[in-house]
């Protein structure tokens, strides 16, 4: 494989959160790796703040991803980081255009768009890597070196966790923008697709049958507070024992998601502009009053074709974010915190226990989005000839078994993957 190693070109569509705050920073970060030298971005201060972070010129930005993509070929690579709903049209766009496509998760919430996408990527031989970043991180990485090692023998069963977080919950699916499923997607393509992918890496055969289970439970207009306002700063009664307070999480809390939340909320991101923005804003709102209809915790079941089988479990009323796992096979088990970097395994023969402790980056999906970003730089050095850990053809795999998960949550059903549309 031929494998040059030079400073790889991309554009910017979507300078959100993700597209700005994660791949923008690591891009500041190893400007010999990567830069960014066009962006679109319909907000103008978003847009004018990256622009600014990474020296791009003004013809360089735009606010419609359609005029970018319509100018002869800018990079190596296109990031579509728009919302979910909004990904499918500007990644076909840039493949035409001939551009690799580095995406964000969820590709599409409708398996027909699903599937042409991965045609159009065969068609014109470019790539579509999407960020299942998991597959990236430290712990993941190891869990799957022992997997393919033998030493738990044959896997039979997993069970994983995700502990999404009661602050994560209402900041980004009750108050924000992933708060609606026809706005977005169900949260369990737009959260957990990583989840699925991640489960079928680590079982290493095809998903036959999927069956779920949950609902919205908590977040209710029933549930709010005797005397609760439609806005937490207009003098809730609740305000002192609310644990999801706006002003609660957005000015008092210290942990370090806050940083990130708060510059969503506002992107100068001092207290005075915060508290202004939750005053008016979609993130100031009493989570017992807003429009949000995703649910607050599911279950998934699946089959394999290889026999094993998995069990996952999404919940908001968790005090950390990340995920716990614990892994049983023929000669062993594994089990493992992410969050603590910390993976057992132990031996049936003998009871031989081993700890292993990682010592990963504890930010950016415990390390997931700085293996992803290095992996993409070589992506885009061998021009596709390496292809990564993740391919759009399992990332299409693992969507549908998201989008059959909500399907049986909704119908009762348990559904074939054979069958599925």
């Amino acid at each position: 494989m031929n494998y040059t190693v030079h400073t790889v070109n991309a554009i910017l569509i979507g300078a959100g959160q993700r597209g700005a705050q994660v791949y923008g920073a690591f891009a500041r970060r190893n400007p010999k790796d990567i830069r960014f030298v066009a962006v679109a971005e319909p907000d103008a201060a978003r847009r004018a703040e990256f622009c600014r972070d990474h020296g791009i010129s003004p013809e360089n930005a735009a606010a419609d991803w359609r005029e970018l993509l319509a100018r002869p070929k800018l990079a190596d690579c296109a990031f579509v980081c728009t919302q979910d709903n909004q990904h499918i049209a500007p990644a076909m766009a840039a493949l035409d255009a001939g551009y690799h496509v580095v995406m964000e998760k969820p590709m599409s919430r409708y398996a027909d768009e699903l599937r042409a996408l991965q045609a159009r990527a065969e068609q014109t031989g470019r790539l579509v890597t999407v960020c299942h970043v998991l597959r990236y991180t430290p712990f993941f990485s190891k869990v799957k070196e022992i997997l393919d090692s033998g030493v738990i023998g044959q896997v039979q069963s997993i069970q994983q966790i995700e502990n999404v977080a009661y602050w994560h919950q209402v900041h980004s699916f009750v108050r924000g923008n992933w708060r609606r499923e026809d706005e977005t997607s169900p949260m369990i393509l737009a959260k957990s697709c990583h989840d699925m992918d991640i489960l079928l890496w680590m079982v290493g055969s095809h998903c036959t049958k999927v069956s779920s289970f949950g609902s919205l439970g908590h977040f209710r207009p029933e549930n709010a507070p005797d005397g609760a306002p439609a806005r937490c700063l207009d003098g809730c009664p609740a305000a002192d024992t609310c644990p999801y307070d706006a002003e609660r999480i957005y000015l008092r809390d210290k942990g370090v998601h806050v940083p990130v939340i708060r510059k969503v909320v506002s992107l100068e991101n001092t207290d005075e502009s915060v508290r202004e923005a939750l005053k008016t804003g979609p993130y100031g709102r009493c989570v017992y009053r807003c429009d949000n209809d995703v649910v607050d915790h599911q279950v998934v079941n699946l089959e394999f074709e290889n026999g094993a089988t998995a069990s996952f479990t999404m919940c908001a009323f968790t005090w950390d974010g990340g995920r716990t796992v614990k892994i049983m096979g023929t000669h062993g088990q594994i089990t493992g915190d992410v969050e603590r970097d910390e993976i057992t395994v132990t031996k049936f023969a003998g009871g031989e226990t081993t700890t292993i402790r990682l010592n990963a980056d504890p930010e950016g999906h415990s390390g997931g989005d700085k293996g992803f970003m290095r992996d993409v730089v070589r992506q885009m050095q061998t021009d596709g000839a390496y292809t990564g850990r993740t391919q759009v053809s399992s990332s299409v795999e693992s969507h549908l078994i998201a989008l059959a998960a909500e399907e049986s949550r909704v119908t009762g059903s348990t559904i074939s993957m054979k069958d599925f549309a």
